[in-house]
């Protein structure tokens, strides 16, 4: 994202955690495994989240979902006398 642009190049893990609709916590330990990239700024050293990495960092799971699903495909549940539920009768 081009600096001077609305949105913030980089990200506070509470933003990036409003985003994923999760805690800062869970956030922060996608940052320390490595999921999630990441640098450290300021003497402090607190974390910052490009917006870029963050989008590429969705884009990856939405992958990631697909090929589960592809692996795992839903297959329709049976009563318990061995009849598919949703077979019309």
């Amino acid at each position: 994202m081009p600096l001077g642009s609305e949105s913030p190049r980089f990200l506070r893990l509470s933003d990036v955690a409003d985003v994923l609709n999760v805690s800062e916590r869970q956030v922060y330990a996608l940052v320390r495994r490595g999921d999630l990239a990441a640098i450290r700024v300021g003497g402090r050293g607190v974390w910052r989240v490009e917006a870029e990495a963050l989008e590429a960092f969705i884009a990856d799971q939405y992958a990631a979902a697909r090929d589960h699903i592809a692996a795992h495909p839903w297959v329709e549940p049976e009563d318990s006398r061995g009849e598919d539920v949703n077979a019309d009768t």
